[in-house]
């Protein structure tokens, strides 16, 4: 089952100016990693925040949104819950080493990529 929103991944030109207005908006800077070219990633204070990751991308990827991201408890469970009802993943189960998320994608008829991640 989802349970919030976990994080929106912007593909931007230039991601340290993009971090430099967030911060003047309030949002804290979370952590910068080298996956898909340069990220950073910023949220509001407080628990459970939506997390902005912006990052440079790369040459098959667009400036804009890139995925939406949607919290689960059990990544497995879900993803056969989800099957179940018809959704179909295009991607398996993966662990990035460098935010220590795991994922799995799935898109809708648009082709807009959506993400279910565990910690």
């Amino acid at each position: 089952m989802i349970t919030r929103v976990d994080h929106l991944e912007i593909c931007v030109g230039d991601i340290d100016a993009v971090a430099e207005l967030f911060k003047k908006l309030g949002f804290v800077e979370i952590r910068r990693t080298k996956h898909h070219g340069e990220a950073v990633e910023l949220s509001l204070p407080g628990e459970d925040q939506l997390v902005f990751e912006f990052h440079t991308g790369k040459d098959e990827e667009v400036v804009g949104v890139n995925h939406i991201a949607f919290k689960v408890d059990n990544l497995e469970e879900a993803v056969a819950e989800f099957e179940a009802r018809g959704v179909k993943f295009s991607t398996p189960i993966a662990t990035s080493k460098a935010t220590g998320r795991s994922t799995c994608n799935f898109r809708d008829a648009a082709h807009l990529r959506y993400q279910l991640t565990s910690y």
